[in-house]
């Protein structure tokens, strides 16, 4: 049994983890859409097909994701530091958990968009439909339950992620663990994090399957 001040240590710590978690999807989606559009929209046969363009985002995307997390984390604290002024804590974890969802989130935005019929997209270009229109109403429209998904699975990967920021640091769930349940030798403490954060998983892809399926079924 955990003791009130572990209780209230426990309920910090998974406010730190939500914290890094939402800010790290809102601004990962933000620059994250964007360059799964440009990626698709640019490729071969697309509706701007430009190779120059299309290559240079896949070589730095492919380069974004072959980077593991802990040496990225490692690897950017100039960069960290620059922008939160800060590499430890939770404001300090948010940025490596961000650059590493924004190329793994442009990849499923691909995906999702892929999957979109081309001939929907002809059709509207037929009609005299501008690159922005398509893009908006027809590619978004269509790939919304796909990009939600993607969405989800982005969360659920930086859950992870932030778990193993706080190895060094970083705050929430995973610092606790090892601060506590490791590093003090109570196992109470480490099973109790690694059951919140199995709920926590549990939770948010059953929010985003539900959501997913709502969105195809309109």
């Amino acid at each position: 049994m955990l003791n009130p001040q572990l209780w209230n240590l426990l309920v910090n710590a998974l406010g730190e983890t939500l914290y890094m978690v939402g800010v790290s999807l809102a601004l990962s989606a933000v620059f994250g859409i964007p360059l799964g559009v440009l990626l698709v929209i640019t490729g071969p046969g697309h509706i701007r097909p430009n190779r120059a363009i299309h290559g240079t985002l896949a070589a730095l995307i492919n380069i974004g994701r072959s980077l593991p997390f802990i040496i990225l984390l490692v690897a950017i604290i100039p960069f960290t530091r620059l922008l939160v002024g800060t590499s430890i804590g939770t404001n300090g974890a948010i940025v490596p958990l961000t650059v590493s969802a924004i190329p793994f989130l442009a990849r499923l935005v691909e995906s999702a968009l892929l999957e979109v019929d081309r001939g929907v997209i002809e059709a509207a270009q037929a009609m005299g439909a501008t690159t922005g229109q398509i893009i908006g109403k027809v590619l978004l429209a269509e790939a919304k339950s796909g990009l939600l998904l993607g969405l989800t699975i982005t969360a659920v990967s930086l859950v992870g992620y932030s778990a193993m920021a706080g190895a060094v640091g970083g705050g929430g769930l995973g610092d606790l663990a090892i601060r506590f349940g490791y590093q003090r030798f109570q196992p109470e403490v480490m099973l109790a994090t690694v059951i919140v954060l199995v709920i926590l998983v549990q939770g948010v892809q059953s929010l985003g399957d539900w959501g997913a399926r709502r969105l195809k079924r309109r």
